[in-house]
């Protein structure tokens, strides 16, 4: 195979298309497990998908066992500019393990990324599930409003600029009201959510866990509705269900 790039530009040599891969990504780890399961040797405490995914555990996205993951002698690793710590990828390579960093800052960016791996890294073919998700994330959606997303509290934060979720939210006709912020994830306040007059604050689970107790009892003005973290944050074999789940969620909601 030679000498290929990672989406940051970064040279990495597969002599052969690599036969023991850790993913430090959910989403990668999910698009692994769907179509490429063979290949797997490890994965972060966060990858829950697929269902019964049986490999060993490298601890988290912020603090992988750099030990562990040597140890499974992997041909990859694969991680994620934002998710991942440039420490930790630095690390592994000074150790020889060769690392892929993926970057997915919008919809169409995390299918072309995931392409890559499968065209070029895995030398493996394009899933079906990956066609299916980029024909329907391309089409134009119904203008629904606007929203704020929140992804924490105490403080609370809210998705900002240049962000995946936040270009999938606006493929979903939804404009984001934090779009224009100077940070891609803002601290703020309920206050300052409500005074920017959103048409409904979405809730998802993760990576803070709202729920019917815990989120919607905050905001007094802006209406709120709880939708699953996976299928708004995470990229991959969900964007498929995703696409369908979330437009009947939010028209039960708006």
């Amino acid at each position: 195979m030679g000498e290929l790039h990672d989406d940051l530009g970064h040279p990495i040599d597969l002599p052969t298309p690599p036969r023991r891969v850790v993913s430090l990504v959910p989403s990668i780890t999910e698009s692994l497990a769907t179509s490429a399961p063979g290949v797997l040797a490890g994965a972060t405490d966060w990858c829950t998908h697929t269902s019964g995914l049986d490999v060993p555990r490298m601890r988290g996205t912020k603090n992988p066992n750099l030990d562990a993951i040597t140890a499974l002698e992997p041909d990859l690793v694969i991680a994620n500019q934002e998710e991942n710590r440039e420490l930790d990828v630095r690390r592994l390579r000074e150790r020889g393990i060769p690392v892929w960093v993926t970057v997915t800052e919008t919809v169409p960016q995390a299918l072309d990324s995931l392409e890559r791996i499968f065209n070029e890294a895995l030398d493996d073919g394009v899933p079906d599930w990956l066609l299916a998700a980029r024909d329907l994330w391309s089409r134009p959606a119904e203008p629904r409003g606007t929203a704020a997303v929140a992804i924490w509290r105490d403080p609370w934060m809210v998705v900002g600029r240049d962000t995946f979720t936040g270009d999938l939210v606006r493929r979903l006709g939804l404009l984001n009201v934090y779009a224009d912020d100077e940070a891609r994830y803002p601290t703020t306040s309920v206050d300052e959510i409500e005074s920017r007059q959103p048409d409904v604050v979405l809730l998802p689970d993760e990576p803070y866990v709202f729920s019917e107790t815990d989120g919607p009892e905050a905001f007094d003005t802006a209406p709120t509705v709880l939708v699953s973290g996976r299928l708004l944050t995470w990229y991959g074999p969900s964007l498929v269900e995703a696409h369908d789940a979330l437009t009947q969620r939010l028209g039960q909601g708006i």
